[in-house]
């Protein structure tokens, strides 16, 4: 079964890379900002926010068509906040996927004009997109990620509280709220997505479970990050390890050890699992995929 699992996940991350291939081509005088975004967008990555869009979509109605603008809209803004993340305000990272990263490949003005064109062209994917058959459907998925993206329970309230708190002292709940906002938001948003997208809508419990599996799962992939910061090399995650301990940043490792660590992932993984059984005709492959990224290496 795992294979036929890792073999969807491909069958359905080369559907997204298709559909990102086809953006911000043409000729115009700003080519090499749309250069930029592209450098970015197309550098590889696991893909995990689009694949969830269209596997939620599909757990809904049987299908991935509706929801592959909202998928594309999702790896954008993500790449936005990545290249963001990695200017020098911020945590000034020089690799990202094993490549320079953006403001050092292309300068620190033309990041972060990508990054902001990245955010706008994902808003514009998800109101203009003809694929989902329910008229309501691009406004309420506009709305789901401008909150996931956004300064009250999103990605920069996260962004913010990490950065302020670099070299202090952190609780768990601290620590959880900022990754609750900075990483498992816009898992959130990529779950609910794919339920919007879907023509078939979404029951109560079916929206409350996507979002709690989302939740558990964003930590869980926060801790496992944060133990590789410390077990992986650089070759392997394709960007530098180590650099939390450097800056002076509590982590989930340094507060707790890499054995607790392990065990609260197995914790979150757990509860993301149960979160949506029975909530959904065929929920495998999304059990599958919680628990191939808690054991993930890189």
């Amino acid at each position: 079964m795992n294979l036929e699992h890792k073999a969807e996940y491909e069958r359905v991350r080369r559907l997204v890379e298709a559909e990102l291939e086809c953006c911000l081509t043409g000729e115009y005088p700003q080519r090499e900002l749309l250069d930029a975004m592209r450098y970015s967008l197309l550098a590889g990555g696991k893909r995990i926010r689009p694949v969830l869009v269209l596997k939620f979509c599909e757990a809904m109605c049987g299908s991935v068509e509706p929801a592959l603008d909202y998928a594309c809209a999702v790896e954008m803004l993500h790449t936005y906040s990545l290249i963001h993340d990695d200017l020098p305000c911020m945590d000034n990272d020089d690799l990202r996927r094993g490549k320079p990263t953006c403001h050092k490949a292309f300068g620190e003005r033309n990041a972060v004009l990508a990054g902001d064109a990245l955010q706008a062209e994902a808003f514009y994917r998800l109101a203009s997109s003809k694929r989902p058959a329910r008229a309501v459907s691009n406004g309420q998925a506009c709305a789901v990620l401008g909150e996931a993206a956004g300064a009250v329970a999103g990605i920069c309230a996260g962004q913010y509280l990490d950065l302020e708190g670099e070299g202090k002292p952190k609780t768990l709940e601290e620590l959880t709220l900022i990754h609750t906002w900075k990483t498992a938001a816009l898992l959130k948003a990529a779950c609910l997505l794919g339920l919007v997208a879907s023509p078939v809508e979404a029951t109560a419990e079916q929206w409350r479970g996507a979002g709690i599996y989302a939740q558990e799962l964003g930590m869980a992939f926060q801790i496992r990050d944060d133990m590789l910061d410390q077990e992986s090399t650089t070759e392997e995650l394709g960007q530098p390890v180590g650099s939390d301990a450097e800056n002076g940043k509590e982590t989930f490792a340094t507060l707790y050890g890499l054995e607790r660590c392990r065990e609260l992932v197995e914790e979150h993984t757990r509860r993301a699992k149960e979160a949506i059984r029975g909530l959904f005709p065929d929920t495998d492959f999304l059990c599958w995929l919680a628990d191939a990224l808690a054991q993930r290496k890189s």
